[in-house]
């Protein structure tokens, strides 16, 4: 078998499966969206790298005597329908990176990463991914059933929360600006400053 070290050597037309990803040896960050190869932005930025360090030091701190735990990326998230049960890695097409998201199932953890929906995702958009973040990952998150999805907008200063509904389809909670608290539907007990997202200083939950 040729060994994959370069994205040219790859068909982008052709439809690739979690096993063939695991075999890449790629430079480049990608991800898998239905068996497609998804090429993710550059390295984030400064303020992008801020709001990921914020998040996880909240939630982080939060969760520390908790069973659930918080994984920044790059972690591999394999989604797939979630009337559907655990999968094997060459009937899987779609793995994604989130910038933060939580697991309160340990089942679902093992050495790749995270095999179905985690509880809570966490997106923080830059000029790179918007679209992507926006309707493609909203879609694949909302059907394989992640309970709670976050938009971060780091120019706006802004999150969008949403939630599943009964019938499992993402609902707007609340559109959340730096002069709201924000907690998730998860652990409503977390309560989290918007505008200290967006600062330099962390605050503690309650």
């Amino acid at each position: 078998m040729t060994k994959i070290t370069q994205l040219s050597q790859l068909d982008l037309t052709q439809t690739y499966s979690y096993a063939d990803y695991l075999t890449w040896q790629l430079n480049e960050t990608v991800e898998l969206i239905k068996g497609k190869i998804m090429l993710m932005a550059p390295a984030p930025n400064v303020d992008h790298q801020r709001i990921t360090r914020q998040l996880l030091l909240f939630i982080g701190w939060f969760l520390k005597d908790r069973k659930c735990e918080v994984f920044p990326a790059p972690f591999d998230v394999r989604l797939y329908d979630r009337k559907k049960s655990l999968l094997a890695n060459q009937d899987l097409h779609t793995v994604v990176q989130p910038d933060v998201c939580v697991i309160c199932n340990p089942d679902i953890l093992d050495k790749q990463g995270c095999n179905g929906a985690p509880d809570w995702v966490i997106e923080i958009l830059s000029s790179g991914n918007s679209k992507r973040e926006m309707k493609i990952k909203y879609q694949l998150y909302e059907e394989s059933g992640v309970n709670e999805y976050w938009l971060v907008y780091p120019d706006q200063q802004a999150i969008h929360q949403f939630i599943l509904d009964t019938q499992g389809r993402y609902q707007l909670q609340k559109m959340y600006t730096d002069e709201d608290t924000i907690s998730p539907a998860l652990f409503p007990e977390l309560l989290i400053q918007v505008s200290e997202v967006f600062g330099v200083d962390c605050v503690s939950s309650e």
